[in-house]
């Protein structure tokens, strides 16, 4: 069976902070009240993306990488990890704000719950006035100072907010204390993890289960970086039908594209599959003749065994992601 671009049926999730903005703005189909995230590319356990159409249609990352191995992900992926995929894709929709919270590195994930760590970045697509992303904090602090903020309900003091527009990114490294604040629309690129220490909640009930959700407090405080960093966004430079560095980091690598041309790509020095996230507008993407089309909000996945297409559009900004 021949290798093609593959988009996946999403899988929509229920959050206690989500909108309407994934239907409203990105035109997901779903029927739920408050879907918080749509994950576009995932290897999660129990929640394993499937082909949307084509000859593979129904076949999970799992499936297609026991079959085609390094031709769908590279071999120097397939070499690193095996049949698992690395990497999670997600739009997000925070109409409330997410929990403040921090993610395990590898090394204390693998150890206590036998899973990848949560390095991740955040692309934002669209934000209300005054929206805000909370990431790291602005004074340095010690463990005791983080235990006496919290039995004071005080932690979001001591935290780095900065408002937001569309077009602004952020790394999340393992250990940086973070949440999404209420009326931003983002892409998320994240290793293979579903692992998030809860350290912070606002006293929410879920109307689902009508309880407050667990927090993991205790189990936070030797991930914590509680270390002040200069600068939490990522400055990139933008510049036409082209890839743009965006954010490269040992776990994954992003461009951005502004394509308002037909241009041409080369991946034949890349070992590995490449994701497509368009994130304004839409994209034509030609493979040997054949026309995929994508629209905002929408992911494509292209096997490393397919090395050269084209990108056709009159205007959209599209995320290249690859490991």
């Amino acid at each position: 069976m021949k290798l093609y671009p593959l988009q996946f049926t999403p899988l929509f999730k229920y959050r206690i902070w989500g909108g309407e903005k994934l239907k409203t703005e990105l035109n997901k189909a779903y029927k739920e009240k408050n879907i918080g995230e749509s994950w576009e590319i995932s290897d999660v356990s129990g929640d394993e993306t499937v082909v949307a159409e084509g000859a593979l249609k129904g076949h999970s990352l799992r499936d297609l990488i026991k079959e085609f191995k390094g031709e769908f992900v590279g071999n120097a992926v397939y070499e690193k990890f095996g049949e698992e995929f690395p990497l999670l894709i997600k739009f997000i929709d925070a109409k409330t704000p997410l929990s403040i919270q921090v993610h395990p590195s590898n090394e204390v994930a693998k150890e206590r719950h036998n899973s990848f760590g949560k390095n991740e970045m955040w692309y934002v697509m669209q934000a209300d006035k005054d929206a805000e992303l909370i990431v790291g904090f602005d004074e340095e602090i010690n463990t005791d100072d983080y235990k006496i903020h919290l039995e004071n309900n005080t932690i979001l003091n001591v935290m780095h907010h900065e408002n937001v527009k569309k077009g602004d990114a952020f790394y999340i490294p393992t250990g940086r204390i973070h949440a999404i604040g209420a009326g931003v629309l983002l892409a998320e690129i994240q290793q293979t993890s579903n692992i998030t220490y809860r350290i912070y909640d606002y006293d929410r009930i879920d109307s689902k289960t009508g309880e407050k959700r667990e927090l993991h407090t205790e189990i936070a405080t030797d991930v914590l970086d509680y270390k002040v960093h200069h600068n939490y966004k990522t400055n990139y430079n933008l510049e036409k039908n082209t890839s743009n560095k965006l954010i490269h980091s040992p776990y994954f690598k992003t461009n951005i594209l502004d394509i308002n041309s037909t241009i041409d790509k080369d991946y034949s020095e890349i070992d590995s599959f490449v994701i497509y996230m368009c994130v304004e507008g839409s994209v034509d993407v030609i493979s040997e003749g054949d026309i995929f089309a994508l629209n905002i909000g929408e992911t494509l996945l292209i096997p490393a065994a397919l090395s050269n297409f084209a990108l056709k559009s009159n205007y959209a900004k599209v995320l290249e992601v690859f490991f």
